[in-house]
């Protein structure tokens, strides 16, 4: 058994917990390694070039690219794929793992795209100048893949040209590309089982919902099921375990629990996960979850509430306070052009407007023409 204090996670009785890389879905860990990603990639990307893809051909360049397109967008991965034989070519995954579907994606694919296609051309002129000029210059391929987790059925197009205004009637004068969607709704238990491979486990506890969902999971022939990992090695398993481990914080069951359920996926005893089940009712888990973090979104838009509210007044003040200097600064020209001397001038400014003397010497000296 891990020992919490060990794991930089929070107490049993934490409330919700708000780390980001806990919130993201386990899938953001496919991607992150090689073994899982290039079996995803064999197995559900129906496309010649990835079906002789092994882990040692993908090279992780993400930190390249993910921090130029957006902070919140840290669950995307880009890589850098080297087939024997032929030029390299680029992965895009980005990871939609919440049930509020996002319809923009389109454009967030095409500004990696731009990113990508941008980098490479400036390597390749570093490499040698004027290159990307020549008729024989050549970008490589970009594959753009959205992997869904959510239940609810997917309906942002697939075409970019889709999210332009009168995008077809334009066609051809627009960049147009497909990006190719795995849903993984729609892979039944059995269809992923038969991958036999440590990506079909992994997708199969991303799939995990509702308590249905587990107790199908169940249902699955142990046998089969442990034997995906009886022979992976023991950094491999890790992962998988991990990603079982953001599964279950993401419903907030308290980490010992957590923790006694991953060390059944490190002892390779799959198949006697979720054996009491009864303990675990992740409906409810599921509500107390979205409970607090409503509260904590409220909390949140309170204090950005109130922080607005501050800033209002400040602009407010800030505006009160030009509008007199103005008043200020005329008075004093008026003043001096009727004649008046400066320590009338003063007194006035001192009785009139209220000004301590102090003030009132600073914006004479500020305001009075030297004759």
């Amino acid at each position: 058994m891990h020992n919490s204090q060990n794991t930089g996670l929070p107490p049993d009785n934490s409330p919700l917990i708000r780390n980001s890389r806990l919130r993201d879905s386990g899938c953001k860990i496919i991607f992150d390694n090689n073994i899982l990603c290039s079996q995803f990639l064999r197995d559900y990307i129906d496309l010649p070039y990835m079906k002789g893809i092994r882990p040692e051909d993908i090279e992780d360049v993400s930190a390249q690219f993910v921090p130029l397109v957006a902070e919140e967008r840290n669950a995307d991965r880009v890589k850098r794929v080297h087939i024997q034989g032929e030029k390299p070519f680029f992965v895009i995954s980005l990871i939609e793992h919440k049930t509020k579907i996002d319809y923009n994606v389109c454009m967030q694919i095409f500004r990696y795209m731009f990113l990508i296609w941008d980098a490479y051309e400036k390597e390749a002129e570093k490499l040698q100048a004027g290159i990307s000029r020549q008729e024989s210059f050549r970008y490589p391929p970009v594959l753009p893949i959205v992997y869904y987790e959510g239940k609810e059925e997917w309906t942002v197009p697939l075409h970019f040209v889709d999210r332009i205004s009168n995008g077809r009637n334009f066609g051809e004068y627009l960049p147009d590309f497909q990006y190719y969607l795995v849903p993984l709704k729609d892979y039944s238990n059995q269809e992923l089982m038969d991958k036999k491979d440590e990506i079909s486990l992994v997708m199969l506890i991303n799939k995990l919902q509702t308590r249905e969902d587990v107790e199908t999971f169940r249902m699955l022939p142990a046998r089969d099921v442990e034997s995906i990992v009886r022979d992976s090695p023991k950094h491999l398993v890790d992962t998988i375990a991990d990603v079982l481990l953001a599964f279950l914080l993401k419903i907030n069951i308290p980490v010992s629990e957590a923790e006694s359920l991953t060390d059944k996926v490190r002892e390779k005893k799959v198949a006697e996960l979720f054996e009491n089940m009864e303990k675990m009712d992740i409906q409810a888990e599921r509500r107390n979850t979205e409970e607090q973090r409503q509260r904590a979104d409220a909390a949140e838009q309170k204090a950005d509430a109130a922080e607005q509210k501050a800033e209002a007044a400040k602009q407010k003040a800030d505006m009160a306070e030009k509008k007199m200097e103005t008043v200020i600064s005329l008075l004093l020209v008026s003043y001096q052009n009727g004649g008046m001397s400066k320590n009338d001038a003063l007194q006035k400014l001192i009785n009139e407007l209220d000004l301590e003397e102090a003030a009132a010497i600073a914006k004479i000296e500020k305001y009075w023409k030297k004759v």
